[in-house]
C-alpha cells in the first residue's frame, strides 16, 4: 500500500514537470514549422538553444518544401504526383516537429533532420 503511494507521488511530481517544461515553450520554436515562418525565429532568437535547434529543423523542411515544388513545376506528371506524395510527408513531418517542441523534446525530424545540422545559425 505504501509502495504504491509513492509510485503514485513520484508520477505526479513527474507530470508536474512536464507541465512546468511545457510552460517555458518558446512560441518560436513552434513557428519554425510553418513554411516560410521559420526564418523569423532565425533572425530574433539568437541564444536560446532549444529555439535554435528547432529554427535548423524547421528550415531543412521549408527546404525541402521548395525543392518539391520545383519538383512539381518542372517536371510534368510525375513531378506532380510525386510532389504531392511529398508535400504530405513535409505536412506530418511538421507535424511531428511541433509535437516534439509541445513535449520538450529536441528531437531530429525523420528523414531530412540529419541535414539540419548543416546550418551554422
Amino acid at each position: 500500500m505504501a509502495e504504491d503511494l509513492e509510485e503514485k507521488n513520484k508520477e505526479e511530481s513527474k507530470e508536474s514537470e512536464r507541465k512546468e517544461e511545457r510552460k517555458k515553450i518558446n512560441p518560436l520554436a513552434l513557428i519554425s514549422y510553418i513554411g516560410v515562418l521559420c526564418l523569423i525565429p532565425l533572425f530574433v532568437e539568437k541564444k536560446d538553444e532549444f529555439v535554435k535547434f528547432h529554427t535548423q529543423q524547421g528550415l531543412a523542411l521549408f527546404i525541402a518544401e521548395i525543392i518539391s515544388g520545383f519538383i512539381m513545376f518542372l517536371i510534368p506528371v510525375i513531378g506532380w504526383a510525386l510532389g504531392y506524395i511529398l508535400n504530405v510527408i513535409w505536412v506530418i513531418l511538421a507535424i511531428v516537429g511541433i509535437v516534439n517542441v509541445l513535449n520538450g523534446k529536441k528531437k531530429e525530424l525523420p528523414l531530412i533532420g540529419k541535414f539540419a545540422k548543416n546550418f551554422k545559425i
